[in-house]
């Protein structure tokens, strides 16, 4: 199994979800996920709820009991849940372990990557085209603030990036017709197949849903931060309501060249209620 990787922001948002909020409103769950920096209260979501229950469950079985945080990127988030990571010596490669099963993604726009955001971790690239989480792994948003200037320019940006992974996906579906002409030894024929393919993508694009900040996002990661790139390819279920402070000092800490804290970072999660 690949490594989980990150291809890889709260806000003003209900009098500041992510610093406060109201962690005992009805039906709420909200976790514990204790370490020797302190203690980060996260309020997990009602409307997704495969990613809700499983970690419910992975929870009451001891599943992250001594698990590490084992990749640690400051302006950028934490990552934990790997099983491996427990007894894992200092030189040990980390972010491949799991449950043995993956979850449907529930991708929704309402909740983004601001700074707090609890999400999934999956596997990146073509081999995971259903963008399905971890069985176990998460990670939670540290990012930073963004100028509206670069906002706008990330737009843009992401949107441009986008349409080149399709292009990938539409050249490997045509390779037969590029391997003839090249064949063929005809680099004008070439050419044409690439032009034509590239105003195929760009209609389908152009008719898909595409990479828009909403105002609501955009006050949010001006204010408080994130890091919006990542919206609308994990899914997130989850958001800090307390211990913000606790996700800056564990961000900070050195790492070593796979970003793996050097001194460990271990977890222990329970249900608060």
């Amino acid at each position: 199994m690949k490594r989980f990787a990150l291809l890889i922001v709260t806000a003003l948002f209900a009098a500041v979800v992510s610093c406060g909020g109201n962690a005992n409103k009805t039906n709420e769950t909200i976790v514990s996920i204790k370490t020797d920096f302190g203690e980060i209260k996260v309020k997990l979501y009602n409307d997704t709820p495969k990613h809700k229950e499983n970690l419910i469950k992975l929870i009451k079985d001891g599943f992250y009991d001594d698990l590490l945080f084992h990749r640690v990127i400051n302006n950028f988030m934490i990552q934990g849940g790997d099983p491996n990571s427990k007894n894992a010596g200092p030189d040990a490669m980390l972010g491949s372990g799991g449950p043995g099963y993956t979850i449907p993604a529930e991708i929704l726009p309402n909740h983004f990557h601001k700074k707090g955001a609890l999400a999934a971790a999956r596997l990146g690239g073509p081999k995971n085209p259903g963008k399905e989480s971890s069985g176990s792994q998460f990670y939670i948003v540290q990012g930073r603030v963004f100028r509206p200037g670069e906002l706008d320019s990330m737009n843009v940006i992401i949107n441009n990036q986008r349409k080149e992974i399709m292009m990938r996906e539409q050249f490997n579906v045509e390779k037969s017709k590029f391997d003839s002409i090249r064949g063929k030894n005809d680099p004008a024929g070439f050419n044409i197949l690439v032009a034509e393919l590239r105003t195929k993508v760009d209609s389908m694009y152009a008719a898909g849903p595409q990479f828009t900040l909403t105002d609501e996002q955009r006050e949010i990661y001006s204010t408080v931060g994130g890091y919006p790139s990542l919206d609308g390819e994990y899914t997130v279920f989850g958001e800090v309501v307390e211990g913000l402070d606790v996700l800056d000092k564990i961000a900070a800490v050195n790492t070593n060249k796979a970003n793996r804290p050097v001194e460990d970072v271990r977890m222990k999660i329970e249900i608060i209620k």
